[in-house]
């Protein structure tokens, strides 16, 4: 969706001023890091056995939750720049073995200093958040200053570029300046540096997405353009729209580009191929890495815990620029303050107008990082439990009545406007791949391992219980049934997987199975897609539930528990269609809950639907690129019939622009995610990422561990607090009872300063809301003019295409087309149609409705109707090519003849045939009139005379006397209508008569047509 032009730097007004001088700078401190280090095994797994040998294990093996990356600052000195498994291009210390193996964790959070209490610093108000920063250089350093909204509170950090190849330096001022006492710091360091060029401005940007290393010096990615695409609770959300990469080394940054060596400029080259600039976003003050429920939960539980906000706790498995942000956790103490955490996938918000009551639409898809790549590189599962594709979708629906997530009163984060729902597609998780080396656009499909206990597919439910609870509803749309066996080899072994791990689950969270063969049913003669669809939507929504905010006073709230996971092969087509029809069900749930709207589903075809429609395809479409290169090739509009003549061309199309991407550039693509996201890291005497024949050891463990790996239990794989029920928190007795007065919702919550920006002049046209508002037009078709009365503006009425030949709803087949045969002696068929007073007539009970308007036609005759005749029907004949086949049939057995059409016949008729030649003035008896106006014509009289009784002609004149005609005239007309003895023959007089002339060229051989100029004949008679 257009939301507007796209922000650029900060403008130069908002900068500071020129710089003073000042008497102390800040002092140099000089941060260390040693080289990237350490690796992350998966042998140190938590224990899953029962509670008997759990309490055997001890609270080491209980406080494990997780298994995935942390990051943490604890450590200044030293951060873990590694793989997660001892792989190709792993550092010789990684290879020994002698580094520290840190237990995995999914929270990308900070690790601060704590109180006495315990309580951590974090918890208090985050001093000044930072939204614009200006980048400062000297020959040896270079300066980031931040500043929040206001422009009135600014904040320092430090760079050096002189530190050795794998190591960098980093230090960050806590102080909190003021602008006058930022001018100063400043120009106190430009007078420092005025003997190697002083203090230069490099550039203006809007944040920072980290650090990263290939062979020589760190470079520095920062964000040099942006665009709003959502606001969730008075925060906003943004798309990168584009970057920098800034090198931190000494000298001239332009230098330091020119002579860099081969292999540097080889992974420059790789890393371009990931264009950060599309579907890439991030926000300063939410966390889109989590859902809705969870941001909320967590804060209510932080008011519980007398903390004004939650720590920053990321979900690290949408994290796209992790590997980007170790160096700032290990070396500073609040890292995003200055980095920014952001995802890849799709964001997109639409507003709804509901008879004045604004409704915000947003879907966010979150793209998992780990096992990422492209679509034939990337199937099934690794064995960490990490599947393909792996795409979490949220849809968030609400009022905006107010505009923050805080109810009045202030009840904070207890709006009841806040609705939203998620479901989930991945890859089938189990060991299967496909080798696009050939020319197959579909190449087979190989289950190259069998794993008898499920463990990686137990690895990755077990995931889904700790990011969603339970119930998973599992929903498979692969097909059943193939000529020769290909998808439905992955069938039968996904059928298997599920009841082998339903064995050890207790009833209440037991996975929920569903196969459904979509594409069968979408080719079969009749058959009910959509509608068979949404009765899989009701059930998988029924058992999961949905989010609503709320609190006392504002209605019980309410949280999702499970999940439905969707999957095909790809996870695009089909899987995009099933999980538009559970959100559509969702989505009238939330308006319900909403109390906008009063039934349990939607129409298809109302205005609200049509919006959710575009929103959803926009989504498929970008899910699609990302991991098959080209859009959907099968939509909305395919499975539910809709112009599928004309959608084959477009389908075909996109078949072949995905063929072309898996085939030629699926490989770059997926060498520049390994790099970016770190799977690959380069190190001294390992191969290099383009010398790899595969990248399977860069996203699998190394067998080496698998020994010393602690096994899952087979029967216990999962864990069980994951599966207990999630519960909304109550409001905290601080927010809800007298100390609350006391206090500022700002001092919890900065959505204020950030949705309405203080000192700034913005033009309505700039103003997110109002474009937002704007835009809806291009989701809906033409409205008339708002005084008509005749138009139902409800969002939830159906708008169905007049043309359209057959109504397609999901709870109605669609009528088999026919043709309708007339027995020409049925009843009266030689009788026309009676037309009515206004000049058409009713439909008859088994006329079928043609796509034509009823026409008006006169009849030529006044026969005498007979009550309860059927008269045929005819057609306006200047719109025969629309005709159909009963309509050609009834005008072909009784044509009808207008008056218009018998007046001019008879006038044609009554035309003479033979015109004697004129010799006289004397007119036969029975001349015609046209005749008789043509004979004195010659006259020179314009009008004929009228006869006598007597049948003499009143003022006749003799055309013989030759009155009127000149001698030269009389001369002519005997030359041309004298006939010679040899008409045939031609002489010299007839050649230069024009009549002649076609005549004597083909009489010497021409040919008689019109001849061009590039004819040979032609030129030979030229």
């Amino acid at each position: 969706m257009d939301h507007g032009p796209v922000d650029g730097a900060p403008h130069e007004d908002a900068q500071y001023d020129a710089p003073r001088a000042r008497p102390d700078s800040p002092v140099d401190v000089r941060l260390d890091v040693p080289r990237p280090g350490g690796f992350r095994s998966s042998s140190k797994r938590r224990s899953n056995a029962p509670d008997d040998q759990k309490a055997a294990s001890g609270d080491e093996a209980r406080g494990s939750r997780s298994r995935r990356p942390s990051l943490s600052s604890e450590s200044a000195g030293s951060y873990d720049d590694g793989p997660a498994f001892v792989r190709v291009g792993a550092t010789a210390e990684e290879l020994a073995g002698e580094l520290d193996i840190d237990e995995a964790d999914i929270h990308l959070t900070e690790t601060l200093s704590r109180g006495v209490d315990g309580t951590s610093a974090s918890g208090q108000q985050r001093p000044h958040r930072m939204y614009k920063f200006t980048l400062y250089e000297t020959n040896a350093r270079y300066w980031i200053t931040g500043a929040d909204n206001t422009d009135k509170s600014f904040r320092l950090l430090r760079i050096d570029r002189t530190s050795p190849p794998g190591q960098i330096a980093l230090f960050e001022d806590e102080t909190i300046y003021d602008r006058r006492q930022m001018n100063e710091v400043l120009a106190s360091i430009d007078e420092g540096n005025r003997a190697t060029g002083g203090l230069r401005l490099t550039y203006t940007f809007w944040g920072l997405l980290g650090f990263i290393r290939f062979t020589e010096a760190y470079y520095m990615l920062i964000i040099t353009k942006r665009q709003q695409v959502a606001m969730l609770g008075g925060h906003y959300v943004y798309q990168i729209e584009g970057t920098e990469l800034v090198p931190l080394s000494t000298g001239s940054s332009s230098r330091f580009m020119r002579d860099r060596n081969p292999e540097e400029l080889r992974f420059l080259g790789i890393l371009g191929n990931l264009d950060l600039a599309k579907s890439f976003y991030f926000s300063y003050s939410y966390d889109i890495t989590h859902s809705l429920q969870h941001n909320i939960i967590r804060q209510r539980e932080a008011l519980n815990e007398g903390r004004h906000q939650a720590d920053p706790d990321f979900n690290a498995m949408f994290v796209w620029n992790h590997h980007l942000l170790r160096p700032a956790s290990a070396a500073l103490k609040r890292p995003f303050d200055w980095c920014l955490p952001i995802i890849h996938g799709f964001i997109d918000q639409a507003a709804l107008d509901i008879f004045g009551r604004s409704v915000y639409i947003t879907i966010i898809g979150r793209r998992s990082r780990f096992f990422a790549g492209a679509r034939f590189l990337k199937r099934g599962v690794n064995d960490l439990g990490y599947v393909a594709n792996d795409v979490e979708t949220e849809q968030i629906v609400a009022e905006k009545l107010t505009t923050s997530f805080h109810a009045p009163g202030p009840r904070l984060y207890a709006n009841p406007t806040y609705t939203s729902y998620i479901h989930n597609r991945g890859s089938i998780p189990l060991y299967w791949a496909q080798d696009n080396s050939g020319v197959t656009p579909k190449p087979d499909i190989d289950i190259n391992l069998n794993d008898p206990f499920y463990q990686p597919a137990a690895l990755h439910f077990d995931n889904l219980f700790e990011r969603y609870g339970c119930p998973v509803y599992v929903l498979n749309l692969i097909k059943a049934r193939e000529r020769t066996p290909r998808e439905s080899k992955l069938l039968t072994q996904f059928e298997e997987c599920v009841k082998y791990l339903n064995q050890s689950l207790p009833t209440e969270g037991k996975i929920m199975y569903k196969a459904f063969d979509m594409s069968r049913a979408s080719k079969t003669r009749g058959g009910d897609v959509i509608g068979s669809l949404e009765v899989i939507a009701e059930e998988a929504v029924n058992l999961t539930g949905f989010f609503h905010n709320g609190g006392t006073g504002s209605g019980e709230p309410q949280v999702q528990n499970g999940v439905a996971r969707t999957n095909c092969i790809d996870c695009l087509d089909r899987t995009n269609a099933a999980q538009f029809v559970i959100g559509k069900r969702a989505f009238a749930l939330q308006l319900r809950a909403l109390g906008v709207f009063d039934r349990d589903e939607i129409d298809y075809d109302t205005d609200a639907v049509n919006i959710f429609t575009h929103m959803f395809h926009d989504h498929g479409d970008t899910i699609a690129v990302q991991y098959g290169g080209s859009h959907l090739v099968n939509t909305m509009a395919t499975y539910r019939k809709l112009n599928h003549w004309q959608s084959s061309s477009r389908d075909m199309v996109e078949s072949f622009k995905r063929y072309y991407h898996n085939s030629f550039l699926d490989n770059q693509r997926q060498e520049a995610y390994n790099l970016f996201l770190g799977n690959y890291v380069w190190a001294q005497g390992q191969p290099m990422l383009w010398d790899l024949s595969t990248d399977y050891y860069l996203h699998h463990s190394n067998p080496r561990d698998w020994l010393g790996r602690h096994r899952r239990n087979y029967i216990y794989w999962f864990t069980p607090e994951f599966l207990e029920p999630r519960r909304m928190p109550p409001l905290s007795v601080q927010t809800s009872q007298k100390d609350r007065q006391d206090s500022r919702v700002a001092e919890y919550d900065e959505y204020w300063l950030e949705c309405y920006r203080p000192a700034a002049l913005s033009s309505l046209m700039k103003v997110y809301s109002y474009r937002l508002n704007s835009d809806i037009s291009r989701f809906l078709p033409e409205r008339p003019h708002p005084k008509d009365s005749r138009f139902d503006f409800s969002p939830f009425k159906p708008r169905l295409d007049p043309h359209r030949p057959s109504i397609d709803s999901p709870d109605k087949k669609p009528q088999r087309k026919g043709v309708k045969i007339v027995d020409p002696q049925d009843e009266h068929p030689h009788l026309p149609l009676p037309p009515s007073e206004d000049g058409s007539r009713p439909l008859a009970h088994d006329d079928k409705p043609g796509i034509l308007r009823e026409p008006k036609f006169e009849r030529s005759d006044n026969l005498p109707v007979t009550m309860g005749e059927k008269w045929p029907q005819a057609a306006d004949k200047a719109q025969m090519h629309l005709w159909s086949l009963n309509q050609f049939h009834i005008q072909s057995l009784h044509p009808s003849v207008s008056a218009s059409e018998s007046r001019e016949y008879d006038r044609y008729i009554a035309h003479p045939l033979n015109l004697p030649l004129v010799i006289s003035s004397e007119l036969p008896s029975d001349a015609n009139l046209d005749y008789v106006e043509y004979v004195h014509k010659a006259t020179g009289r314009s009008e004929f005379d009228e006869y006598e009784d007597d049948g003499e002609v009143v003022g006749a004149v003799p055309l013989a006397a030759g009155v009127g005609v000149g001698e030269q005239d009389l001369q002519h007309f005997r030359d041309f209508t004298g006939v010679r003895v040899d008409p045939l023959t031609v002489t010299e007089e007839d050649l230069a008569k024009k009549r002649y002339k076609a005549y004597g060229q083909w009489l010497r051989g021409k040919s008689l047509f019109k001849q061009s100029k590039v004819d040979p004949e032609y030129r030979a008679g030229s």
